[in-house]
């Protein structure tokens, strides 16, 4: 037993020899994670959530009050321009249609028997046009015969009587052919106003019907069959039978924070998904920046609103998708993520290796300093720069040194640098809270209890 607590004893008096002698190893070091810089290619992408719109959609109007009474479509179906999607009551209108047609039926007989009596009346002209050339040459001879005295004048008086009735009687053959020709022309102005009546009430007819603008789908039915419907103004309750929404062009209307709107332009490649339809990403190119700002709490333009609360404001950017889906429905929820740079084989950092200090501190021997994920030199404050801990080995040592740096665009995880640094330099890559206290010349040395930030090809994500 006494052997027992010897051994104990010894192991006990042991472990805390080398525990003293590790301390005493790491005394003045400060942990921390050390990344090697190197080139990649980074992605700047802007993310950003909204909801799937059709380029095109309409509001198909009642236009002509009365009750429903039939719908031929429902919410989700897919309609052809052209087609019948909804019967408002026409009995009124269907029946005006028709005795306006039968008129426009009787008016074309009667034109039909005034071409007959025009047949009949240039046949009349035609028969006394003969009939006086045949009196006119009873006439000549008789007038000759007459003058030779060789027939009695009582002859000769009827010959000319009779040449005399047949002048009149053309003239009231061509007369009666003028008139003909009036009637006609006369029916068929009446026609005309029959058929300019039968627009009139075929129009009326047609506003009971309802019928598809463009190739679309049915977005929505407010009304149901039985109901009644009034003309009136576009939207207004009980005046809008449904919506289209034209698929042929499909548009992610979504949100961009104001920080990040700077970056937004068009015709930039984005990626677009949408919750309904997981796995599948949806090509598409930004086709409308907007500008003017949208309070987030409202959506309303700044421009409109009348208070001055100060909050958050985002912008509306348009997306519209080169493929578009038959799957895809107006209102489904996506995330489009929009690529604002891209650049290849460049120099980049972890984000979190970046901070900042104040240069009057450092060269006062004062070495505290703040740690901020600063994206640009345009963000810094006026009297901080931006830099990394460089790790440099001095008679075998690691120590730190705080080199001021300029950067570029930024990923997700890693940012771009254009000076300062070189590739295969060692920098301090974390972590946050040791970068924070981090003090110029200190030494330092692998936290091996933490696994170093990889630079690997990223994106932003905002």
């Amino acid at each position: 037993m006494k052997k027992i607590l010897i051994i104990i004893a010894a192991v006990v008096v042991l472990a805390a020899v080398v525990g003293l002698t590790v301390v005493r190893a790491q005394a003045g070091y400060t942990k921390v994670l050390i990344g090697t810089v190197a080139r990649e290619n980074l992605v700047s992408v802007v993310s950003a959530t909204g909801q799937i719109r059709p380029k095109t959609y309409v509001n198909v109007g009642a236009n002509a009050m009365g009750r429903v009474t039939r719908f031929y479509v429902n919410e989700g179906d897919r309609v052809k321009k052209g087609q019948i999607v909804a019967t408002i009551e026409n009995v009124q209108q269907e029946a005006n249609v028709a005795a306006q047609q039968a008129t426009i039926d009787a008016a074309r007989t009667d034109i039909n028997s005034y071409l007959a009596a025009e047949k009949t009346a240039q046949a009349n002209v035609d028969h006394a046009q003969a009939d006086l050339e045949q009196k006119k040459l009873d006439y000549d001879r008789a007038q000759a015969l007459f003058q030779a005295q060789v027939m009695s004048r009582q002859d000769f008086d009827a010959k000319k009587a009779a040449y005399d009735l047949d002048v009149a009687s053309l003239a009231q053959a061509k007369a009666s052919l003028a008139q003909a020709y009036a009637q006609t022309e006369s029916q068929r102005g009446h026609l005309k106003t029959q058929q300019a009546d039968l627009k009139v009430n075929q129009d009326l007819l047609n506003r009971t019907i309802a019928v598809a603008p463009f190739d679309g789908i049915v977005t929505n039915e407010p009304i149901r069959e039985g109901e009644m419907v009034v003309t009136g103004i576009q939207n207004a309750e009980g005046s809008t039978l449904m919506t289209l929404a034209d698929m042929s062009v499909i548009t992610a209307e979504v949100k961009v924070d104001e920080t990040d709107i700077v970056n937004v332009a068009l015709g930039q490649p984005a990626d677009v998904t949408v919750d309904a339809i997981p796995g599948k990403v949806f090509k598409g190119h930004v086709t409308e920046v907007g500008d003017q700002a949208l309070l987030r709490s409202s959506g309303q333009s700044t421009s409109q609103s009348t208070t001055g609360v100060e909050e958050a404001k985002d912008f509306k950017v348009v997306v519209t998708l080169d493929q578009p889906s038959d799957d895809l429905r107006p209102g489904l929820s996506t995330t489009a993520k929009i690529t604002t740079a891209h650049k290849d084989d460049v120099l980049a950092i972890p984000i979190q290796a970046l901070t900042m200090r104040d240069p009057k501190q450092l060269k006062a021997g004062d070495h505290a300093g703040t740690v901020s994920a600063a994206t640009s030199s345009t963000q810094q404050p006026s009297d901080q720069v931006q830099g990394v801990f460089m790790v440099t080995k001095t008679n075998g040592k690691d120590r730190v040194h705080f080199v001021p740096v300029t950067t570029g665009i930024t990923g997700a995880t890693d940012i771009e640098v254009t000076g300062g640094i070189k590739p295969g330099d060692r920098i301090v890559t974390g972590t946050y809270h040791v970068l924070r206290d981090l003090k110029e010349g200190a030494l330092v040395k692998q936290d091996t209890t933490l696994a170093a930030p990889q630079t690997t090809t990223s994106s932003s994500s905002s």
